[in-house]
Order: C-alpha cells, then structure tokens, then sequence
C-alpha cells in the first residue's frame, strides 16, 4: 500500500513537472509584436517601447518576447509589418501611430486568431472587428497638470521681473508659445487643455500655435520655438517628437514643458515638467487578458485616476515653489470631478460661451460631427470614444498656421 501512495506521489509530481514545463515553454512562446513610426530616438515611441518593456518585465516575461518593427510609414509598410508580425507567431500586433490604422485594420481581418491593437485610432468602436481595438488615454488630464505648472512659472517671473530674451515679463505680455505638428484633435485638444491649466493659475496668459506638418522634424521643431522666442513668447511647450523645441529653449534660457519625458538630462535650465502616457498599464492590461483567454476593451481609454497618465518630477531648479504641491492639489480636484478640464465656464469662442457643439466622434471619411459633446456644463472629452475629438480654437489661442 505504501508503494503505491509513493508511486501515486511521484506521478502526481511528474505531472505537475510537465504541466509547470508546458506553462512555462507556453510563456516563452508569447511573442508580441509593436509597430513604430519612428525609433527610439523619438520621444513619442520611445515612450511606447518603455510601456511594453516595463509590462514584459512585471509580467515575469523576457525582453526577446518583443519583436520591433521600427520606423514603418502610414502606409502599406505598416500592413506588411503587421501580417509578418502576425506570421512570426505574436499573439497581439501593436501599433502606435494614427495613420497606421487603415493598414492594421485591414491585417486583423485577415488574421481573426491575433489580437491587433491600435493607439490613437477611431475605427474600433465602429468597425465591428472582434480583434480590432483602439487605445488612448486622457492625457489632456496631464496637460492641464502641467499647464498649471507653465502658469506658475509665469506668475513668477511677472512677480520677479524677469526678462525673457531681452523683454521683462509682465501680466500684460504673458504668453505661451506652442510647438503643434498638426492642426488634429489630438494637437487641439492637447495645447487647449495645457492652454486652460496654465490660465487657471495666470489669468491673462494668451498662447500662439504654430504647426509644424511633422510628427517629427528636429529642424522644424526647433527653428518653430526660436520663431515663437522671437515673437515674444516667454514659455514654450510641444505636441511634436523630437528634442528640437526643448534644445532651443535651453540654448535661449525660455522655460520649457515639454512632452513624452522628462528632458531635465539635456535641459536642466529651463525643464520644468512633462506629461505623458504610461503605456505599460495598457499593454500589461493586454498582455494578460490574451494570456487568459479573456476579451478586453475595443476602445480603452487610460487615465489619470487608474495611472495611464502621469507628469514627470518637477524639477525644482527651474519650477515656480510650491509647483509640486499645486499639482497635487489640482490632481485631487480632477480625479473627484471637482475641476472638469473642459467646463464651458472656463472658456469662450469668440466671446460666446459654447452650449452645444456637435463633435465628429463616429469618424467617417467626410469627419461628419455626429455626437453632442456638451453636457452637465462640459465638453466630454475621450469619453464617447478613446482617441480626443475636442477641436475647438477658443479664444486666447492664435494658429499662426
């Protein structure tokens, strides 16, 4: 009797051996698969590439379980990627630029068994793909964080009379210059909510936009803030890639919030703070629900309260005091819905407060405004789908372009 309970012992064992093995080779086996427009030398992607990285390594998973396509166009490039992606083995296909849609869409129609997943897209909602899904996050949350902390640092140089490229600060000629790389909803909504944090703390600062037709363009983006510098501007912040915007704020001593990250390493003069998306909260949020056989969101929408927007640490060097201490208190507000970024008490369009506005939010190709996005007093951003749709010029915001 003995003999066969130690017998049955070592079967079971064997057993649970084999099962941990097969788990384990399952694991290791669970590849996923990230399309970029650009490299790492781009903030914006190498934002994404940190995300999917630090849910590899939470998740208990190797880095080789990545496979990069790099700097793949919006084009049929990005459709190629994602079908050798999908023929490589990966179980989920990302993609993290808006004109890579049509060409993910189109491969995860082909592929049903591959989950295809899609950051600041608008056609999943619609498109009725079971394993087509878009991702984005609130980030205009974080830019309305780290406009408080732009107008803070203009409340400090008017109090101090501090001169900005030769011209003294003061309550009259407060105004922010903004590097946009497109006159998109993502842009708009992105330097209006920035724009209306910076205001709520500095109430006669006005900003001018000027946009530079590129995601990234180091060139454009710097020579576009010096032409802001030029033009009076005192602070400077960027809906754009690359290093240019900032680079040009340190060499001109402007103060600088810039996007993606924390640039403090190569701009410690004039960094102030950064807003960004912390991808890893998605992609662990994916990773885990294939690995699960669970469904998940076909549009998800990141936000501050559950961590998917974050600011870097402001550096003190450069930031107006108690700009820490602001910014939590405005977090407090934003997440018990006490402060609503886009309240239309909060601004005018041309010198009228908006009472209904019929945003495109079930996009087509005409981008036939289809949904009332104003209620309760507010325009309600990524809630009726997670890409932004506000695109509104209100009034203190000049497009010089």
């Amino acid at each position: 009797m003995a003999k066969k309970i130690v017998s049955l012992i070592l079967v079971c064992v064997m057993c649970l051996t084999a099962c941990f093995v097969l788990a384990s080779c399952g694991d290791n086996d669970f590849k996923i698969g990230v399309i970029l427009l650009h490299d790492e030398t781009s903030t914006y992607d190498l934002n994404f590439m940190n995300g999917v990285e630090e849910a590899v390594e939470a998740l208990g998973m190797k880095k080789s379980q990545i496979i990069y396509k790099k700097n793949i166009p919006e084009s049929d490039k990005a459709y190629e990627a994602a079908r050798d992606l999908a023929e490589s083995g990966c179980k989920i296909v990302f993609a993290d630029s808006f004109g890579h849609e049509e060409h993910i869409l189109r491969a995860a129609k082909e592929y049903p068994d591959v989950q295809f997943c899609h950051a600041t897209g608008t056609m999943a909602h619609t498109a009725n793909v079971a394993n087509f899904h878009n991702a984005f996050a609130s980030i205009y949350e974080g830019r309305y964080l780290a406009g408080v902390a732009a107008g803070m640092k203009l409340n400090e140089m008017i109090a101090n009379g501090t001169a900005v490229n030769g011209t003294v600060v003061t309550a009259e000629n407060a105004k922010i210059g903004y590097v946009g790389a497109f006159p998109y909803a993502e842009v708009i909504s992105g330097f209006t909510s920035f724009f209306l944090g910076a205001r709520s703390v500095c109430p006669t600062v006005t900003m001018e936009v000027k946009y530079t037709s590129s995601w990234y363009d180091e060139t454009a983006e710097k020579s576009t803030a010096e032409e802001l510098i030029n033009r009076g501007c005192n602070l400077i912040s960027q809906h754009a890639d690359s290093m240019g915007a900032p680079a040009a704020c340190e060499e001109k001593r402007v103060p600088n919030v810039s996007y993606n990250g924390s640039t403090v390493a190569n701009c410690p003069n004039t960094f102030i703070v950064s807003s960004r998306i912390d991808w890893s909260v998605y992609f662990n949020y994916i990773i885990t629900s294939v690995q699960n056989n669970k469904t998940f969101d076909t549009d998800w929408t990141g936000t501050l309260a559950n961590g998917a927007v974050k600011l870097t640490e402001v550096n003190t060097q450069v930031a107006a005091a108690g700009t820490a201490d602001k910014i939590t208190e405005v977090t407090t507000k934003l997440n018990n819905g006490e402060i609503k970024v886009f309240s239309t008490s909060a601004f005018t369009v041309e010198g009228a407060t908006l009472t209904t506005y019929m945003a495109d939010v079930n996009s087509d190709a005409a981008f036939t405004p289809d949904t009332e996005a104003i209620a309760n007093g507010y325009f309600h951003e990524s809630e009726y789908r997670s890409a932004p749709y506000f695109n509104i010029i209100i009034d203190g915001i000049t497009c010089l372009n």
